[in-house]
Order: structure tokens, then sequence, then C-alpha cells
């Protein structure tokens, strides 16, 4: 399948019609109309459904949208990186990342090097651990932050200065408010709002020593700024790093360290056999220098 094809049909998924689409790509409606029909005859698989109004996408159609998508931003990042001149540094870092105050590393680290090669620049995609890495593996993005255990059958990683430990986000009229710091088993009984990625791995009844489907979990987010207005509209307690939320002044909600708790380290990693950009190279050169005078 060739990228033009896919460009083609990426423009009629955004104009939802033939017609408005061969417009913009300054094609004939029967020529691509006809180029749709070969690429579902290679695929054989319907992946528009045509109407009088436009047209629809199929289950199919879905798929190869998402995945052409992908595709045409990694041929762009492609183009960027290989334009860049041997002599000038410049040019994009993308890290993936969940939510942790870890991140100031990075950003510290990319600030120092902006001071010798102000044409570099920081990108975060924001994820939970299961994100970064399938954005990593399709080469979406250079570098990943994560705050867990590393497959080092497929990552190089470097170990950062900086560690994580959960806690749990709370209103401060909310009983357990009165403590300093929060027991396991005062948890029990309580609503609990926790990430999806540890209602995926079963470590919520890990971290409370009970078994996971004995808790009362009432929700789950992906990003905590939105687990913070569950907990503020007094749904439950939430489970999560510190540092993320910010609970001083005027705010409704404080943050209490769980007494079980285990220091959760950060690691960038990036996949083994990895070519980078310029940009890259010095990122990772900078990160490692950093990390060894901490």
């Amino acid at each position: 399948m060739e990228l033009r094809i896919l460009q083609y049909f990426l423009a009629v998924t955004r104009e939802a019609n033939i017609t408005a689409a061969a417009e913009t790509l300054h094609l004939s409606q029967p020529a691509l109309s006809r180029q749709l029909k070969d690429m579902e005859e290679e695929l054989g698989k319907q992946l528009l459904i045509r109407g009088n109004r436009g047209v629809t996408l199929t289950t199919e159609g879905m798929i190869l949208r998402k995945r052409a998508e992908e595709i045409m931003e990694l041929v762009r990042k492609t183009e960027r990186e290989i334009a860049l001149s041997d002599e000038y540094i410049a040019g994009d870092i993308t890290v993936g990342a969940g939510e942790t105050d870890g991140v100031r590393f990075l950003v510290q680290t990319v600030k120092m090097l902006q001071e010798q090669y102000p044409d570099i620049h920081l990108h975060i995609v924001s994820g939970d651990g299961e994100t970064v890495e399938e954005n990593l593996d399709r080469g979406l993005i250079d570098f990943g932050f994560l705050c867990r255990e590393i497959d080092t059958a497929k990552y190089e990683y470097l170990r950062l200065p900086g560690s994580d430990s959960f806690g749990v986000l709370m209103r401060k009229d909310a009983p357990l408010a009165e403590k300093e710091a929060i027991a396991p088993e005062n948890l029990w009984d309580k609503p609990l709002i926790v990430s999806r990625q540890a209602l995926g791995n079963a470590s919520v009844g890990k971290m409370l020593k009970c078994r996971q489907e004995k808790l009362n979990i009432v929700a789950s987010y992906n990003l905590l700024f939105n687990g913070s207005i569950m907990v503020d509209e007094g749904m439950g307690y939430a489970l999560c790093f510190d540092h993320i939320i910010n609970v001083s002044g005027d705010s409704n909600l404080c943050f209490r360290p769980l007494l079980s708790s285990t220091e959760s380290p950060h690691y960038v990693v990036w996949k083994k056999y990895q070519t980078f950009t310029k940009a890259a190279e010095k990122f990772l050169t900078k990160m490692q220098e950093l990390a060894e005078q901490s």
C-alpha cells in the first residue's frame, strides 16, 4: 500500500465526503473513488460506507485511520530528522511520561541544552506506563519515562535521581484527613479511586494488603487531574503519587502518605538498537552527565 493512497484515505475521513476530499486533493471524484475501491480490494475489507450525504467508516476503516495517522506522523518525523544538517543541532525530542514530579528532571535537562542549542524542542506526551511503552514500540516517541520495572529484553534504560511513593489524595474534610499517614487497613472500607494501570495489573490489592476484589473501587483515572475532580466532588479517596496535584492554599484537597508504600524509582528508557537524532543524542548524554552528578 502506497503512502499516497493512505493520504487520500485520511483526506476522505477528514472531509467525510469523497467529492469534498477530491477537491482538496486536486483529483477528480471518479479517480479518487477508484483509488479507494482498489485499496479495499487489496485489503479484502470494506472501509467506507458510502451514502447520499457522505461516507462513514466501518470498524476496519476506523482501524486503518488510526494506523494511517500513526504512519504519516512517523513519515513527517523521519523527514524532519533527515533534513537536519550534520553541523547544526536542532530538532524535536519527544518523551512519553506519566504524571510524576520526576518529569522536572527532563525539563531541567532540556533547559540546559537549549542554552547551547536553542532550536532543540521538548515534547512530552502524557499517558500511563502501558501507553508510554506502546508509543515507544511504535516509534512515535524517542524516550519513555517510567516508574516501574523495566523490560530489559526490549529497552535500554537510565536510572534517574529521585523516586516517587504512593499516598492518598482526599478532601480536607474527609475523616482520614485527621491522620498524618494512612495505614492500608484504613482504606479497606473506603470508596477508592485508582489509576487505570494499577487497576489493570492488580497492584492495588498488593499495596493495601487486601484482596483487590474485596476493596470498594468506585472509579479509575488515566490522568490524575480527572481523578482529583472525582475526589473534590466527594466520590472517594484517590491512590496516587505526591507532588502532582496542588493541595496548598485554598485547595479543598490534601495528601497523606501511605504507610505501606515503597519507593518507585525513575527511569528513562529507549528501544534497543535505536538510532537517535543528534538532538536526542545530546539529550541522552546530558541526562547521563546529570544523573552521575546526583
